[in-house]
């Protein structure tokens, strides 16, 4: 593999002013190269174009009328060149040698297909009382764990398009979806230990805004998969025989 192979880092961004600089930032801090980095704003009303505008064309920018969070993803890697493809959302941030301890097992294992990290939550003034609430009930919001999540992902072009587009009719949860059918088609994968990845918790979160029929929706798709392949071999072997 091309140790020096060019990763394309997507950024979707929906009024995301407060944060976007910051997050910005921690993908031009990378110590890994050669990076482009893509923002795809999916109809953002505040200054979420000035800021990027403010990086000049270390940025290929984009805008498009609202769509969600997966259509914006989907026109971030429409427009990628990488041979790797990377997603952080605008409020989130990267350790600055998360693409390169990533790359470093892609070099390791030529067979791997994707790279996720472990990641932790950081909260914003306005949440740190629900904070104070979790601490010490074991709660995923509070203590670092393994990220199936885009911002802590790495993965090949090959196998991002093998897997295919996330779902744009799910608002919430499109990145469980995607990493579910990565299961499915018994992508290889890898876990780093590391927290690589910061996901900031604050009064826009879509995560802390989602219902409980967000979540089955799915999981219900999931299944849905299940029975179908089941159904299929099913046939098959009947055909066989």
């Amino acid at each position: 593999m091309n140790s020096r192979a060019l990763i394309s880092c997507i950024v979707p961004v929906f009024n995301g002013e407060r944060f976007l600089a910051q997050a910005l930032d921690s993908i031009f801090a990378q110590t890994y190269r050669p990076i482009e980095t893509i923002v795809v704003d999916d109809g953002s009303e505040d200054g979420s174009a000035g800021i990027v505008a403010g990086y000049g064309d270390r940025i290929r920018y984009v805008k498009q009328d609202n769509a969600g969070p997966a259509a914006a993803r989907n026109r971030g890697v429409d427009l990628a060149r990488g041979e790797f493809l990377a997603f952080l959302d605008a409020d989130d941030l990267w350790h600055d040698e998360k693409l390169t301890r990533q790359m470093a097992r892609f070099s390791a294992r030529p067979k791997l297909e994707l790279c996720l990290s472990h990641k932790r939550n950081i909260w914003e003034p306005e949440r740190r009382h629900e904070e104070a609430l979790l601490k010490g009930k074991q709660h995923a919001f509070v203590e670092e764990h393994p990220g199936f999540v885009c911002q802590a992902l790495l993965v090949r072009r090959s196998a991002f398009d093998r897997v295919g587009r996330f779902d744009e009719s799910l608002r919430i949860g499109e990145d469980t979806d995607w990493l579910a059918r990565t299961e499915e088609l018994a992508l290889v994968s890898e876990i780093l230990p590391e927290v690589l990845v910061y996901r900031r918790m604050h009064s826009g979160n879509l995560t802390l805004r989602a219902t409980s029929e967000d979540r089955m929706e799915v999981v219900t798709r999931k299944f849905r998969r299940r029975r179908m392949k089941a159904t299929a071999d099913s046939t098959e072997l009947d055909r066989r025989t």
